[in-house]
């Protein structure tokens, strides 16, 4: 059966519609989604030094692990980037920090286009004819959130906390600690302050 031009060229652009959709998700998931919220009335002049909590809420279970070590390496460099000064007795801000992985499910739906072929007897062959529809897809997934708290510890009030949200696609100890620095990087990345500054950072 010979296959109209129109037919392959409708095809050739499906196609490169359906690589234009996959390349813009990719770039949408390559890093977490991140949000952050102040305490307008805490003055960040006063802080200077840091601990962290203990327990941490990551580790209520009463130990550590590789993972929750690796968060606190990467919070004190980003601390310390800012002139805070980590100091176990008395401390201005305790940070605390917890990881939740959820599972979950999304349903959407894509337009596709399609061809159909009708045999035309006025014409004596076969006209090509597009159709577009909607596809229902359900994705399944586990999405994880790395919260960082940052606490008055004279007050025990919490005055700034950040999380950074994305989905859990690592598979060895090295992806997941490289993913979690990435996270408390990305969270910091909106904390607005150094140590001893009221005003925000440039």
């Amino acid at each position: 059966m010979h296959i109209p031009y129109q037919a392959i060229r409708l095809r050739m652009i499906h196609v490169l519609c359906a690589l234009v959709a996959m390349a813009m998700l990719a770039s949408c998931a390559s890093g977490p989604r991140v949000r952050a919220e102040l305490d307008p009335e805490a003055d960040f002049s006063r802080y200077r030094s840091y601990a962290f909590y203990e327990p941490l809420a990551m580790e209520e279970s009463g130990y550590g692990s590789y993972l929750s070590d690796r968060i606190k390496t990467s919070i004190r460099r980003e601390m310390e980037a800012r002139g805070y000064v980590f100091d176990a007795q008395s401390p201005d801000l305790r940070v605390n920090f917890q990881a939740v992985v959820q599972d979950k499910t999304d349903v959407y739906s894509v337009p596709r286009t399609d061809i159909q072929y009708f045999y035309s007897y006025r014409h004596r062959h076969y006209v090509a004819v597009p159709v577009w529809y909607d596809q229902t897809q359900v994705s399944r997934y586990r999405e994880g959130t790395l919260t960082v708290d940052l606490v008055d510890a004279a007050r025990n009030r919490l005055v700034w906390t950040g999380d950074a949200i994305g989905r859990v696609v690592q598979r060895t100890p090295q992806e997941r600690s490289a993913a979690a620095d990435q996270a408390v990087t990305a969270i910091f990345a909106q904390f607005p302050f150094a140590a001893g500054s009221r005003a925000a950072m440039p």
